[in-house]
């Protein structure tokens, strides 16, 4: 009997990739704009170059970037840069078809909702509360929260304890196979693999399920539950 399933965050609820290509898009269009010269393709490059490699969170990425480019940070492009990015991710931040549909029948259905993220907490509430998704879940976990980022199976373990059920009464989707199901595999914890979120082309997920459509998970739970 499923009684809770634990959702990711980025690229499972809402497109992650996307906003940040939008974002970075425009924080370069204004940067320009504002007269500094830069080749566009490039700079995108660069900037996601730097997220790979200090953090997808980090938020002095335009301070680095500035650093790296000019050898200094002048605050005329960096304050248009932010201020365009900001704009740009707001507008940007949207859930995946399917997830509210998904996420109510699921409550209709008496399921628990739990988040499992690797986000700062700050920054994953900033996207929860902007996608108004702020009431729907029972509980959520980020690194500030489990001190341990998945595929430790410290976050899905607290999960499971303070939602008080087994292994075996929880569901976990995500997007990012050798993390989110490999963690919840640790500790026994069935999984779906949110193939249309997939950034990297995977083609054996390692999952029980592979989902194209959020709203499989519906039919998935409903099946379990009719055992």
């Amino acid at each position: 009997m499923i009684k809770v399933v634990i959702f990711d965050l980025d690229n499972t609820l809402l497109d992650f990739i996307k906003m940040k290509e939008n974002a970075v898009s425009a924080a370069i269009s204004a940067m320009q704009e504002a007269g500094l010269n830069l080749d566009a393709e490039k700079s995108f490059e660069d900037i996601f170059s730097l997220y790979h490699e200090i953090g997808w969170e980090n938020q002095k990425i335009f301070n680095e970037y500035l650093t790296k480019t000019l050898g200094y940070v002048d605050n005329k492009f960096l304050a248009a840069g932010i201020v365009a990015y900001r704009r740009a991710r707001e507008a940007s931040l949207q859930l995946y078809p399917n997830v509210n549909r998904c996420l109510f029948e699921l409550l209709k259905m008496g399921i628990k909702l739990a988040l499992v993220s690797d986000a700062p907490s700050r920054e994953a509430w900033l996207r929860i509360y902007h996608l108004n998704l702020h009431h729907i879940f029972d509980l959520v976990l980020t690194f500030d929260d489990t001190g341990a980022r998945k595929p430790s199976p410290i976050p899905f373990e607290m999960a499971l304890d303070k939602m008080s059920v087994t292994s075996q009464e929880a569901l976990m989707i995500g997007d990012w196979p050798e993390r989110d199901v490999v963690g919840a595999k640790k500790v026994g914890i069935r999984t779906m693999f949110a193939k249309y979120g997939d950034t990297f082309g995977t083609v054996h997920s390692g999952a029980d399920w592979d989902v194209n459509d959020i709203y499989e998970v519906v039919t998935i739970v409903r099946e379990l539950n009719s055992d």
